[in-house]
């Protein structure tokens, strides 16, 4: 019975993966991330993310700060926030955090400040759900490798 338990949790983890690909919050290079774990490093890929994650909310609270200056006007460090946040989105897969970073860059670029609030609240939604499923992807699997 334990074997079609796991089963059941392989295929649960199986669609939410399917459904993160099909509503674009990830692409391939999550993928290729995962295809670098191995027995020797059996949570590589939660140990990335989870670095990644930490890093991002440095960068959000960074950007919210940047933007909450009453003088503000420092696109320029606001651009290379969000470049370290683009890149290191890219390196995980996270496609959907990924674009609205580009959309955020274009508005420091025209130096709207409202377009940049605007981008941020996305940014921070975004990136939001893309760190409650990556957890609830993790539970499963760990689910899973507790079971087989």
């Amino acid at each position: 019975m334990l074997g079609l338990g796991a089963d059941l949790l392989w295929a649960d983890m199986n669609r939410l993966l399917a459904f993160l690909f099909h509503q674009g919050v990830l692409d391939e290079q999550f993928l290729q991330l995962q295809q670098l774990q191995d027995e020797t490093s059996p949570n590589f890929v939660s140990e990335v993310v989870n670095i990644y994650f930490h890093e991002s909310e440095k960068l959000l609270r960074n950007l919210r700060a940047l933007l909450m200056e009453k003088e503000f006007s420092d696109y320029k460090k606001m651009g290379i926030h969000l470049n370290q946040f683009m890149g290191s989105s890219s390196s995980i897969g996270a496609k959907r955090v990924r674009n609205v970073c580009v959309a955020f860059r274009a508005a420091t670029e025209q130096n709207n400040r409202a377009g940049c609030l605007r981008a941020l609240e996305m940014l921070e939604h975004e990136y939001c759900y893309l760190k409650n499923k990556l957890h609830e992807l993790f539970q499963v699997k760990l689910h899973c490798t507790m079971l087989e």
